[in-house]
């Protein structure tokens, strides 16, 4: 049970009840977190932009999901594993390509480089080498999109933090980590 009230998509109003009518719009719902996160509508507001703005990015679709499950599985959040498992499967991922994310794992040389640079990221929290740059770097991907990945980095730890801290219920079907024990 979610440590915040998870806030009803009837009552919201101001830019809550905007937020809402455009995730309805675009998912079909308005998940859980987003309603946990509308307790301080600056907090779901800050989220939308943060997350609208990377949808604007040179990385695809489909790499910004795979970073986001390869960061939740890294900090076992369950509710983003099971969001983004349907997330990117809604922006044309396959389940292998999924659980590969999951492990940092790719057929595909670039997104196995991203995903591997990412990782580091996250192992390092932030603290990564000139190794580690030009290793990205020489799977050909550009500056701007090294920054989107360690900003996709950073707006999934805020999800999957937020989403264990409060412990948002789950309304996605259910992912659970595979043996990331971090304390609850």
């Amino acid at each position: 049970m979610a440590r915040l009230p998870i806030q009803s998509v009837e009552s919201a109003t101001g830019s809550n009840k905007d937020i809402f009518a455009a995730l309805q719009k675009g998912l079909g719902m308005v998940p859980n977190m987003a309603r946990v996160m509308a307790n301080s509508p600056a907090v779901l507001q800050a989220w939308v932009q943060f997350n609208g703005t990377l949808g604007t990015a040179r990385l695809s679709s489909q790499l910004r999901e795979q970073i986001a499950l390869l960061t939740a599985e890294a900090n076992a959040c369950t509710y983003c594993l099971s969001a983004h498992s349907v997330l990117g499967k809604m922006v044309g991922l396959n389940q292998a390509q999924i659980d590969g994310a999951r492990h940092r794992e790719s057929t595909d040389a670039r997104t196995s480089a991203a995903l591997k640079f990412a990782q580091a990221v996250i192992d390092r929290r932030g603290g990564i080498g000139e190794s580690d740059i030009k290793a990205v770097r020489a799977a050909g991907f550009a500056d701007a999109e090294i920054a989107e990945i360690v900003a996709t980095v950073a707006l999934n730890f805020f999800t999957n933090f937020f989403n264990r801290a409060f412990d948002v219920d789950v309304d996605f079907p259910r992912v659970e980590a595979h043996g990331h024990a971090m304390a609850s």
